[in-house]
């Protein structure tokens, strides 16, 4: 017989932080429409708040939250194989974007250029286009 690991945590603690955390998030798990709607608001706020500091606090929850979203959008609004500005495209039309919400990525300009093919995905671009649609940074490349 094993002996337990100390460190693994009682079903009754987990459930004493859960329910709070449960309670301030409101959707742990995508079961629908509307539950995708509220976790993609919270991955936004949270990306707002965390930006590209991967120590900060709430990155867990973060990546957490990003995990149940990728997996629902992989199972109900699967990307195509296409080119990197149709998956742009295809990703804006989805999220219901224009050219400049995604001034966090690039200058509406350099979007443009890259929709209408006159420009490429730079890596750093696609790094944080991958990080604002949570896919990989490979699919814009």
């Amino acid at each position: 017989m094993t002996m337990p690991n100390t460190n693994t945590p009682q079903p009754q603690a987990i459930l004493r932080a859960w329910m709070p955390f449960k309670e301030a998030v409101g959707v742990t798990r995508i079961r629908g429409e509307a539950d995708y709607a509220q976790i993609c608001a919270t991955v936004q706020a949270l990306l707002d708040e965390i930006g590209d500091n991967e120590a900060h606090p709430l990155a867990d929850v973060l990546d957490y939250l990003s995990d149940q979203m990728q997996s629902y959008e992989d199972e109900h609004y699967p990307i195509p194989d296409a080119e990197p500005r149709e998956v742009l495209r295809f990703l804006m039309d989805q999220h219901g974007l224009k050219q400049e919400d995604l001034a966090d990525c690039a200058p509406q300009s350099r979007i443009s250029d890259i929709l209408n093919g006159r420009r490429s995905v730079s890596k750093e671009i696609a790094k944080k286009l991958a990080r604002r649609f949570n896919v990989g940074a490979d699919m814009f490349l």
